[in-house]
């Protein structure tokens, strides 16, 4: 038997987190559930992201941080996401399209990078507002079969499903 060139392959969301300090009444506001998840669309999180205080901005996403996580220990580990090089006014004041350009009408311009807002009050609790942006586009062909078969482990996020594309039979 052969030795796996990756101890693990972690398949996920890319997603950029976006951490919070807030109060109870933001989320009141927001009409957010305390201590929840919520998948949004990319207007609610340009409307959060405008209306937040200051963040602390970091990679994120499940798979991710595993795979993060494992390589600390000394594995080989490798990642497949779905991201885009630039982000949306979805997840810091950058835009996804080139300073001074213009959408064509009836140009469907590709989500940004998927964020998550994760607001914290005072007491701790945690409350996220996720945009999956590019990251609900990952599908069966964005994955390398030799890359999987080269992997003694392979560690598929749980939020992988909610969006239709990843869950396309083969």
């Amino acid at each position: 038997m052969t030795s796996a060139k990756y101890d693990v392959l972690g398949i996920g969301n890319a997603i950029f987190d976006v951490l919070v300090q807030t109060d109870e009444s933001f989320l009141s506001t927001h009409g957010m559930t305390k201590g929840g998840m919520a998948l949004i669309d990319e207007a609610r999180a340009v409307s959060i992201y405008r209306d937040m205080g200051p963040a602390v901005e970091m990679s994120g996403g499940s798979a991710a941080n595993t795979i993060v996580g494992i390589a600390s220990f000394g594995a080989r580990a490798a990642y497949v996401g779905k991201i885009r090089t630039t982000r949306s006014a979805a997840c810091t004041p950058m835009t996804s399209a080139p300073q001074g350009s213009r959408s064509r009408p009836g140009r469907r311009r590709k989500p940004a990078t998927g964020c998550s807002y994760i607001l914290v009050t005072p007491d701790g609790e945690r409350t996220m507002n996720t945009y999956l942006g590019a990251a609900q586009e990952l599908t069966p062909d964005d994955i390398d079969a030799a890359q999987v078969a080269a992997s003694a482990i392979v560690y598929l996020e749980g939020y992988l499903w909610d969006p239709k594309a990843p869950r396309k039979p083969l």
